[in-house]
């Protein structure tokens, strides 16, 4: 007999069926043992009458957490009985057949305790794979998987073509401070930081509109809560732009669409599970000049450490400013000083000092960067010395632009902190599959 989920039950009605699964909890009232039985659907309830002696025994030894399959006769459940807060609470499973697929040890952390009893981050860490057991925390991957459907669609749909770049370089792509090196057939080499410089080679290419969703790494010794030394990145590149502002257009649209899937499928949940009422943005996003961004937080007392850039605390206190004037959970900060962008970001020709860049805004935290690139062999050059970057190094790179490359920009975003707005959670740790940090290589 084929295999049902449990959202299934409800209609096979006074059929037979089969289901599979693990144990969520075991209750007896009389002779009559009760087993809830999860799997990734939700949760449904088995009978096990004693009428059944052979499967009334078995029932008796298993525990939590164990793995099993049963084949029963679906009906309805007494009114009394029914649960409101599960969607298969109509109907209960007289289970007839009752197979253990593989067995438990006792669990080294609780998966029915409530947010207040949750054990500590790092030891959920630990046990990543039983943590992630919870309804709860399958939604957020449940709901990455429909943002990211939406994006590729959204973008195929406007003729971009996806791209697979290589994650070892020969050469820094971002800051060689932050590179993780390797042995490379007795060579170095280096785990890319973004495929950045492989997006702009397609532009080289003709390819016109590219995109990419793939691993990323950086050796950034931060203890954060929103910091990595591995993650996905979703970049984008786009030719024949006339400025940084067609990039944003394009950003727009893609978050919108994909928010949009997920409000539309996942809305309801989310708010169940982490009371967060996710809405679909409207556009243009709000956008801000760095300058201006500096003004408006220094006339609201924030202390600024950096002229050019912002601590997350002004990203914070900017949000909410932008929340409570436009009633906007984004903002686009723009034209970031050349100093503390990387040197493949075009400048003003009127004002070599700023350059044609951005970085977006959501809720408090930034989630993507962009910018539209310089293409000019000569220009860029010449950037790249000011930066100190070794012109032999990056050879292979400057050829991209010898030989006709036309006007382009692109960006680079973090799903991973879109996924802690989403839900309104704190640390990437929760929206990370597999965290990978300064101090954790396992599980």
């Amino acid at each position: 007999m084929k295999r049902i989920l449990n959202i299934e039950i409800t209609s096979h009605l006074n059929q037979k069926v089969k289901v599979s699964g693990w144990v969520d909890s075991i209750r007896s009232h009389g002779k009559i043992v009760f087993v809830d039985l999860r799997d990734k659907s939700g949760i449904s309830q088995l009978v096990f009458l004693p009428q059944n002696k052979e499967v009334y025994r078995i029932v008796k030894k298993i525990k939590p957490e164990w793995v099993v399959s049963v084949i029963g006769q679906v009906s309805k459940r007494p009114l009394e009985m029914v649960n409101p807060k599960i969607k298969t609470g109509e109907v209960e499973i007289s289970v007839e057949e009752l197979e253990i697929l593989s067995e438990a040890e006792t669990l080294p952390i609780p998966i029915n305790e409530t947010e207040s009893e949750e054990s500590g981050i790092e030891k959920r860490m630990d046990w990543r794979w039983i943590d992630l057991r919870k309804t709860k925390k399958r939604l957020i991957f449940e709901v990455w998987t429909t943002m990211e459907q939406a994006w590729r669609s959204h973008l195929v749909s406007e003729g971009y073509i996806q791209i697979n770049s290589p994650k070892l370089m020969s050469s820094a792509s971002e800051s060689k401070a932050e590179l993780f090196e390797v042995v490379y057939f007795g060579q170095k080499a280096y785990l890319a930081q973004s495929p950045q410089f492989y997006k702009q080679m397609a532009m080289a290419a003709g390819f016109e509109k590219v995109f990419e969703m793939n691993p990323a790494f950086r050796a950034d010794p931060s203890f954060t809560s929103r910091h990595c030394t591995e993650f996905t990145s979703y970049d984008a590149e786009i030719s024949f732009i006339e400025s940084h502002q067609d990039v944003m257009r394009a950003l727009e649209q893609m978050i919108t669409q994909a928010l949009t899937a997920v409000v539309r499928k996942h809305g309801k949940k989310i708010e169940e599970f982490y009371n967060r009422k996710l809405i679909s943005p409207s556009v243009p996003f709000p956008q801000l000049t760095m300058e201006e961004a500096k003004k408006i937080l220094n006339r609201l007392n924030i202390p600024s450490k950096e002229r050019g850039d912002l601590s997350p605390e002004e990203e914070r206190s900017l949000s909410e400013y932008i929340l409570k004037e436009k009633g906007h959970e984004f903002v686009f900060v723009t034209d970031y000083p050349a100093a503390v962008r990387a040197f493949y970001h075009m400048r003003y020709e009127d004002n070599p000092e700023i350059t044609k860049s951005f970085d977006l805004l959501w809720n408090g935290i930034e989630i993507t960067t962009g910018a539209q690139r310089e293409h000019r062999y000569e220009i860029l050059k010449k950037q790249a010395k000011e930066k100190g970057l070794d012109a032999k190094s990056l050879k292979n790179y400057l050829d991209f632009f010898r030989y006709g490359c036309p006007p382009h920009g692109g960006f680079g975003l973090g799903p991973s902190r879109m996924l802690m707005k989403i839900f309104g959670i704190e640390n990437v740790r929760e929206t990370s599959y597999v965290y990978r940090g300064v101090k954790r290589l396992t599980p």
